[in-house]
């Protein structure tokens, strides 16, 4: 994809001179992830661009589908929403995102430990469990809006419009877009702003003229991908937007689950596709793809020498405003409060722990207004909680649908996270260590799906299983659910290979291991930790997807987050609160047997 993914891989190898066919033919490793993707991820995708130029009753092509889109207002209308509820959502993950990953950046490892894992944990929960937990934190009878009719203020109506959805869509961004800052401002020097302390310049100044122009790889990739990842969300949309936030990926599903319009909705995806590649080209264009890999030091290739004098004079009036406002500031702490409550011996100051803390319980707080509405005696989701009860788990426990439905989920997410590590783990280590040709593009093909709305792959994964009659069946949902591990799983390998010492395995080989007892005894002992974080990654990945289940999967024989997509559609009850416990409850599992193993790991090197 760019020059800086090859700093994913331990060290640049040494150019080799042997002929180009004897190198091919030292890739097979790549081969398996290379073949899997081509056919399960580029070709349905190729397939939806055929069909969205097919006319309806499948002979020749033509261009209706699209003429409808653009000469529809409604369907523009559709679009604008979209595009704006992802570009007001980036913004925001950003302004939300920066305290939180500068504190952890700043901080010990010892802190940064458990903030880290309060950060992680609602990113490894199901977005629709949070969803629900967001319509008993924002309905009409919830619990924002018990305080504020209890504080004696007027009830406010945030769900069933455009807030209820902007607030679910940021929340759900806000951990991948805090991870994503962290990597980068981990990687910056903090000695460059010692230094220019010591010469005159403020705490203000030091920050926007220096720190915060190196974090914009971070803070400009993190937006990106909160944009890409908002422009094919649904969920939110449909469980607490009304019928004028209707989103693009929603509109999608609503085509395909009401008249089978596949051409059309091959229009609307293919459509929306454009919109974002032209985004990333856009992207690469004033910042360049360097910044998506996290380096701080690469500079863009492309970048604007207009936009940067831009950039630097805004940031200089908004660090002599900060600077003005901070002395005021000062003063009036210290002649309210004293010294205390300052900077000392450089760590962050309280303002900072307490506008993390404010966003840490933003993140948390779906998740912990769950628990009492799970075993709440009232008929429907509302605060304050009323009585005591077991039922809804009772119920959940005798119900067959559910019960079988949550032991496919596991069982899936386990061949799915098997799969995936089967394709990945090769490819990360042949891109990790060899000179492989054309690597940038196959690293970036690879990551591809992560970027990729999910809804555009999932309608080509359906019409393409349907062609192959194995659609609504198992294997077509654990090969879509394969599609969007494996990007997972490279990555986080060759994250971990990125501090592997090559010369370890070079020395095994000397002293006359081959390569399977090499890998068995040197590289896996170093490596297993971030293996299983890779298998960790890959499971939760499938037991939470909704869109492909929403497609392959049979009704009949239902995966347990489409089980809880319907029963939310039709019957908003503290059954769903129970069913999203349960969830999280597996997942909360999955990751302390995770930490676990990784611990005992430690423990035995």
């Amino acid at each position: 994809m760019t020059d800086s993914l090859d700093t994913l891989g331990t060290q640049r190898p040494a150019i080799t001179t042997k002929p180009w066919k004897e190198r091919l033919s030292g890739l097979w490793p790549l081969a398996p992830a290379l073949a899997f993707m081509l056919v399960f991820f580029l070709y349905p995708v190729a397939m939806l661009l055929s069909l969205s130029i097919k006319h309806v009753d499948g002979g020749g092509f033509t261009l209706d589908n699209f003429r409808r889109i653009f000469d529809t207002p409604v369907y523009l209308r559709i679009f604008l929403n979209t595009f704006q509820v992802a570009a007001l959502s980036a913004l925001l993950c950003v302004l939300v995102s920066y305290p939180v990953a500068y504190l952890l950046a700043s901080i010990s490892k010892t802190w940064r430990a458990p903030l880290l894992l309060l950060v992680m944990v609602p990113l490894w929960t199901s977005f629709l469990v949070k969803t629900i937990a967001w319509i008993v934190l924002l309905g009409n009878s919830g619990m924002l809006n018990s305080l504020l009719a209890g504080l004696g203020f007027g009830r406010i109506k945030m769900i069933y419009n455009a807030t209820g959805v902007l607030i679910s869509t940021v929340h759900t961004l806000v951990p991948i877009t805090i991870l994503i800052m962290l990597s980068v401002m981990q990687n910056i020097d903090r000695n460059l702003m010692r230094a220019s302390a010591t010469l005159g310049a403020r705490g203000a100044h030091s920050f926007w003229r220096v720190y915060f122009p190196l974090s914009m790889p971070g803070v400009v990739a993190s937006a990106l991908i909160a944009f890409v990842n908002a422009m094919g969300f649904f969920v939110a949309s449909q469980l607490l937007g009304g019928p004028r936030d209707i989103m693009i990926a929603q509109f999608i599903v609503q085509q395909i689950d009401e008249g089978f319009k596949w051409q059309f909705a091959a229009a609307l995806g293919v459509t929306l596709l454009i919109i974002t590649l032209v985004v990333f080209y856009l992207f690469d264009k004033v910042l360049g793809f360097a910044s998506l890999a996290g380096d701080p030091q690469r500079k863009a290739q492309h970048r604007n020498s207009a936009l940067r004098r831009t950039g630097a004079a805004v940031l200089a009036i908004v660090s002599w405003l900060s600077a003005w406002l901070g002395a005021g500031f000062d003063s009036l702490r210290r002649l309210l409060w004293g010294k205390r409550f300052g900077r000392v011996n450089g760590r962050p100051r309280v303002e900072l722990w307490l506008t993390a803390s404010l966003i840490l319980f933003f993140i948390a707080a779906p998740a912990l207004v769950l628990f009492p509405v799970a075993f709440s005696d009232s008929a429907y989701l509302a605060w304050p909680p009323k009585g005591f009860t077991l039922r809804w788990f009772e119920q959940y426990f005798t119900s067959p649908e559910w019960r079988e439905a949550t032991v496919r989920s596991i069982v899936v997410g386990l061949i799915t996270a098997t799969l995936a590590m089967l394709l990945g783990i090769p490819a990360a280590f042949m891109l990790a260590r060899r000179n492989v040709p054309g690597k940038r593009a196959i690293i970036g093909f690879l990551l591809l799906p992560m970027v990729v709305p999910t809804i555009i792959v999932a309608v080509g994964l359906y019409y393409l299983f349907a062609q192959m009659q194995i659609a609504k069946t198992t294997l077509a949902v654990v090969l879509g659910h394969t599609v969007f591990a494996v990007p997972y799983v490279v990555i986080t390998v060759m994250t971990v290979l990125r501090n592997y010492d090559i010369r370890l395995d070079q020395a095994a080989w000397t002293l006359g291991a081959n390569k399977l007892a090499t890998f068995r005894h040197v590289s896996f002992p170093i490596v297993r930790v971030g293996m299983i974080s890779a298998f960790l990654f890959a499971f939760l990945q499938s037991f939470d997807e909704l869109t492909v289940s929403l497609f392959v999967a049979d009704s009949a024989n239902t995966m347990l987050p489409r089980q809880l997509w319907g029963a939310s559609i039709w019957n908003i009850e503290p059954l769903l609160a129970a069913v999203a416990m349960i969830m999280l409850a597996i997942v909360l599992i999955v990751v302390l047997g995770s930490y676990a193993l990784q611990a005992s790991a430690r423990r035995r090197d």
